[in-house]
């Protein structure tokens, strides 16, 4: 059988020759933000991060949304009551510990913290990135050690959510006590494990920092944190609200 073959010939290609070509792709990338082979720069490799961050919090926020609608409905679901044969209802409100108010306040001034950790890394990454090649290294060193105290306040947050469920207990309100009481542990426990999430990135961060990672690194990581923990920050706002009010 007979065979037909073509023949065809490929341009080489044109690189940066004068006015002939283009220069081909290059990514910024040092790990120190600027601009050169290897990583994509600094705004990227942020805006990266932000994004998987998002994703990363859908099935969170869904997850109390799902919390939220069954707490709402179990609220106006009678159940039979085994002696009497006849609907009941069996929601007995909870009187939440004062010591939960206190736990917020812990909270929200860690989550200041947060954001001056934030911005404090943010600054120096974006000094880092602007230097010119051989300058003066960025640091963050020696300066308010924000990172650290919203560490701190995030690890007593977890002891005093310790606390106000021991509270519970004493006053006679365990997880299977009542529906309501099942409901409040379910919703605080949940929330204290995706907080401690938090805690590790932050402890990741901190780790970088001893570590003397490049700011730009570290920026990213504690920038990411740092959102994460204003979202949790956020949802117990959410959840305390839902839980005093909506009974």
């Amino acid at each position: 059988m007979a065979s037909f073959s073509t023949t065809a010939t490929l341009d080489e290609p044109l690189v940066s020759r004068g006015d002939k070509g283009g220069a081909p792709p290059s990514f910024g990338g040092g790990d120190d933000g600027r601009s050169g082979p290897g990583l994509p720069d600094y705004p990227t490799r942020l805006r990266r991060a932000r994004l998987g961050l998002l994703v990363a919090l859908t099935p969170v926020l869904m997850l109390f949304v799902s919390f939220t609608s069954a707490y709402v409905v179990r609220q106006g679901l009678p159940t039979i009551d085994p002696r009497t044969n006849q609907l009941v209802r069996d929601w007995i409100p909870v009187k939440l510990p004062a010591l939960l108010l206190v736990n917020t306040i812990v909270l929200l001034v860690s989550s200041v913290g947060m954001e001056l950790a934030r911005r404090q890394t943010r600054l120096a990454a974006v000094a880092a990135a602007a230097r010119p090649a051989g300058g003066v290294s960025a640091s963050v060193e020696g300066k308010t050690p924000w990172l650290e105290m919203t560490i701190a306040l995030g690890l007593l947050f977890l002891y005093g959510q310790w606390m106000a469920w021991k509270q519970l207990a004493a006053s006679g309100f365990y997880v299977s006590t009542t529906p309501s009481s099942s409901f409040v542990y379910l919703l605080t426990g949940a929330h204290a494990v995706h907080l401690m999430g938090g805690l590790v990135a932050l402890l990741v961060a901190g780790l970088f920092t001893l570590l003397h990672r490049s700011v730009t690194t570290r920026s990213i990581v504690v920038d990411v944190a740092g959102w994460y923990w204003h979202f949790m920050a956020a949802l117990w706002v959410y959840i305390l609200l839902l839980l005093e009010f909506a009974k």
